[in-house]
């Protein structure tokens, strides 16, 4: 066999082998997106109980107006609903820890009260704040069933702030910065109670 009928058998191959490679990712591309969105939905919606809601609520995000609060940013916002009728908030909020951006998601029920809190990224120091990503996470759930006035305003802060709140052990900013963007949320969601839930606030 020539060099030259070699060369061409050879690119012969590897153009197959491209468009076979093609093939195969074109063709897995919507089983990987699917299989992202699920991950990226349990992600999301693990502060629900599954019974709480039949819709698809990151299906239907939230039209948020003045995110930009006193000590965070809401990024995102989705309802859960159960026959139509609202069940959950979710909201995603950014707010500044000691080593940087801290992304939060809040579920507060129908009735003001918090559900749960998650931490979604974070870059504080590990072994410290970073313990916040743990998943569960005992220091988070003690916010579970809080509204925007239990505590009152006041006590919205850490113990040593003469709050009612315990800190991470050793992370003083980050524990700060949490309770903070978890009161900003209660007080945006009983601000905006109407418009997020969709229905009139005292249905």
């Amino acid at each position: 066999m020539s060099r030259a009928s070699s060369a061409a058998i050879l690119a012969l191959l590897a153009t197959l082998g491209a468009g076979l490679t093609y093939l195969v990712q074109h063709a897995s591309a919507p089983r990987i997106a699917t299989e992202q969105r699920l991950i990226d939905s349990r992600n999301l919606l693990d502060l629900l109980p599954p019974d709480g809601y039949d819709n698809q609520p990151l299906e239907q995000p939230l039209s948020l107006e003045n995110a930009t609060l006193a000590n965070s940013t809401l990024l995102a916002g989705y309802r859960a609903t159960k026959a139509g009728r609202a069940y959950a908030v979710l909201l995603r909020s950014q707010t500044l820890g000691y080593a940087g951006a801290i992304d939060l998601l809040i579920a507060i029920d129908r009735n003001g009260r918090l559900l749960g809190v998650k931490t979604l990224r974070q870059m504080e120091t590990p072994g410290l704040g970073a313990r916040i990503a743990d998943w569960p996470n005992a220091w988070l759930e003690g916010f579970s069933g809080r509204s925007r006035t239990d505590p009152a305003d006041n006590g919205w802060a850490l113990k040593k702030d003469q709050g009612q709140f315990d800190q991470v052990a050793g992370a003083t900013i980050t524990s700060r910065a949490v309770i903070h963007a978890t009161h900003d949320a209660l007080r945006y969601f009983d601000e905006h109670r109407a418009s997020l839930l969709g229905s009139p606030s005292n249905e």
